[in-house]
């Protein structure tokens, strides 16, 4: 089975504006894979970061629906926590954000794709060397030929 780490910007998707082409393609991409987790297809692996950044979502309906989500699908595996901070470190260095560094940082230790909406991560992700794809979701989809 197939691990995957989706990020918060995809995993918030399906509540972002719906009028905007890309994001109803991405929204649509997220569902389909969202059913083959549901399916047992795919792994849906958390960290403490997903729990962080939900933390910051002023909707109460979509925070607590995005926890909910985690809590039935996501594992949450043991990380080292010293190399996920020391990775951290090393992407923040490299002009990362810091919950994008944490992110890949976590997902390079339990998954075999980190999926992402976020532009800037997926083009910096791209520039440097990786353990795992870091991908787009309609991109994943391509690729895993989900329909």
């Amino acid at each position: 089975m197939k691990k995957l780490y989706l990020d918060v910007c995809t995993i918030c998707r399906p509540f972002d504006n719906q009028n905007n082409m890309r994001i109803r393609l991405e929204t649509d991409a997220y569902y389909l894979i969202l059913n083959g987790i549901q399916n047992n297809v795919y792994g849906l692996i958390i960290s403490p970061m997903h729990f962080k950044e939900l933390e910051s979502i002023e909707d109460i309906r979509e925070r607590n629906q995005i926890f909910n989500l985690l809590d039935v699908y996501g594992k949450e595996p043991k990380y080292d926590y010293k190399k996920a901070r020391e990775r951290a470190d090393k992407l923040i260095s490299q002009n990362f954000g810091i919950a994008d560094s944490v992110h890949l940082a976590f997902a390079e230790q339990s998954s075999n794709f980190l999926i992402t909406c976020d532009d800037k991560f997926l083009k910096r992700s791209s520039r440097i060397k990786t353990k795992i794809e870091v991908i787009n979701p309609i991109g994943f989809c391509i690729k895993e030929e989900l329909k």
